[in-house]
């Protein structure tokens, strides 16, 4: 069986080779890299809640140690606070870790992973994709080319994955445009050891009242009485030389304290600029674009990775469907449809919010609730909430069934993410809901209260369970069945069905084999090409 051809070791690409493995799809990863991840506290991630678990799923829990969960975030504007969020269970807290351990935990899954291959050195020169499969022509990184007579390599995969970062090699073969804007903000950041007062929070702090800091100041922390510093820089190239963002640390750190620079370590400093693009088309035939090569965002805390990780998780279901048999290539053109609406929504939320915050008249400050809607333009991204940073909603996918008559209690969360709740499955293990994703093409959940207490030998042969085993055993597709005693929204004795990547598809009151066998059908993509001629004749 030829592999899944995975371009770029980043944390899309490995996140895509592991959650492929889970399906069963061998893969071959091509890295130009050579050498380790170098460590760097400055170029950090966070992480929300289900790309965290996501990671955990795929890497363990392990690297979760190197990270800070945040307790919460705290919005300042000159001297005054504005406003104080703490992260609970209906405001989940992000986990803040170094890329590098990130990356470091995925590769090292990886590596004890049978299904995966990873060559690195390598740098991909040309592909040629036909009806049966793509086949990438490479070079060893650093060399002409294979043209130039440096013992080029041939590599044969069922498809391709381009997950090769913003200058993507493989977008570029593909001769798809990648509009957008270029230096939407430029930030000077640092890492530093030191101790300041904010217990675990994150510091959003505007129009700081010292000199030599700039309009905006953000601080999130690290174990270890770690904090890494960014700075919104103004327009244009100024060049911001070593002394310069030392004093721009002395400055922030006192200001922060109680007038006097405390004692720190520089671990580390750099200066980003954040880019916001989006590329025309994320699939052509059997190549497809997945992370920076797909998209590129990051002003106002819309986290870039979160999203990387994302579109790995929904392509690599429906690719190990395809690939399995389970569904028809027809089914990968919905991960264009569903990530690329997400992120063109984010973007275009970056996009109006930016002038409101970043220009301004002198005088919107002081109309009525501005400050408040301010704050939250400003927040909501570093929150994970609201446009700008709420978890993925597929409520207009092709893949989303038509709602059930009778609607049940728990429509409004179809086509959101699952709640964790614990289940029990068929073997009479319980676990968490979110462990079981990715393991087979659907789940199917009972919300059964009392199911707990008794002996799985009675409720499985008990009320609704036998119709409904049969009718999940009959399911075109794979799928799971799991019990759990309570649902939030959820009525006893409604049925949930659940994608492979934690959105919640269906919502049903009770058993109704007709109903839950065509969902699992448009899950999969088999009313797609229907639904979309339905589309076109409507426009």
């Amino acid at each position: 069986m030829d592999p899944v051809i995975i371009v770029g070791a980043g944390p899309a690409g490995l996140a895509l080779s592991l959650a492929l493995a889970r399906h069963e799809v061998p893969t071959l990863l091509l890295d130009q890299s050579t050498g380790e991840d170098e460590e760097r506290f400055a170029r950090t991630v966070v992480l929300r809640e289900d790309t965290a678990a996501l990671a955990a799923r795929l890497a363990g829990t392990g690297f979760t140690q190197s990270g800070t969960r945040l307790t919460g975030v705290r919005s300042l504007r000159r001297r005054q606070e504005v406003a104080a969020h703490t992260f609970d269970e209906a405001l989940p807290a992000p986990l803040h870790l170094p890329q590098h351990t990130l990356t470091r935990a995925l590769r090292d899954a990886l590596a004890r992973e049978p299904l995966a291959r990873l060559i690195r050195g390598t740098r991909l020169d040309r592909l040629d994709q036909d009806s049966g499969g793509v086949t990438a022509h490479t070079s060893a990184a650093g060399t002409g080319g294979a043209a130039a007579g440096s013992g080029g390599s041939t590599w044969r995969g069922s498809h391709l994955i381009g997950c090769d970062g913003p200058r993507s090699t493989v977008r570029k073969l593909l001769d798809i445009r990648f509009p957008g804007r270029t230096a939407v903000e430029r930030h000077a950041v640092a890492a530093v050891r030191c101790t300041l007062p904010f217990a675990g929070e994150e510091v959003l702090h505007r129009n700081p009242p010292w000199r030599g800091c700039g309009t905006e100041v953000t601080a999130r922390p690290l174990p270890g009485e770690r904090w890494r510093i960014d700075w919104l820089l103004p327009p244009g190239d100024e060049l911001v030389t070593p002394e310069a963002l030392v004093a721009r640390v002395r400055a922030t750190l006192a200001g922060w304290t109680d007038g006097t620079t405390p004692p720190y370590d520089l671990l580390d400093t750099g200066v980003y600029t954040v880019h916001h693009r989006l590329a025309r088309r994320w699939r052509a035939g059997r190549v497809l674009l997945a992370g920076d090569a797909a998209h590129l965002l990051g002003a106002l805390g819309t986290p870039a990775v979160d999203e990387g990780l994302r579109d790995a998780d929904n392509l690599a279901w429906k690719l190990a469907l395809v690939r399995h048999g389970h569904a028809a290539p027809e089914l990968l053109d919905s991960y264009q449809e569903e990530r690329r609406a997400v992120v063109a929504s984010r973007l275009r939320a970056a996009d109006q919010s930016l002038p409101i915050l970043r220009g301004g008249s002198p005088l919107r400050p002081l109309l009525p609730g501005s400050a408040r809607g301010h704050e939250a333009l400003h927040s909501d991204g570093h929150l994970g909430r609201g446009p700008l940073g709420a978890p993925p909603a597929h409520l207009h996918s092709p893949l989303t069934p038509a709602p059930p008559h009778p609607r049940t209690s728990a429509d409004a969360g179809v086509g959101g993410l699952v709640t964790d709740v614990p289940v029990t499955a068929e073997d009479g293990s319980t676990v968490r809901l979110r462990d079981r994703l990715g393991r087979t093409a659907l789940l199917v959940v009972l919300v059964a209260p009392g199911t707990g207490v008794w002996d799985r030998r009675h409720w499985m042969t008990a009320g609704v369970m036998p119709r409904l085993a049969e009718a999940v055993a009959g399911l075109p597709q794979p799928a799971e069945l799991l019990v759990a005693e309570t649902y939030p929204g959820a009525a006893a004795h409604t049925v949930l069905l659940v994608r492979p990547d934690g959105h919640l598809a269906l919502a049903l009151s009770g058993v109704d084999e007709s109903q839950l066998r065509a969902a699992a059908r448009t899950v999969c993509g088999a009313d797609a090409g229907t639904r979309k001629e339905a589309a076109r004749a409507a426009r």
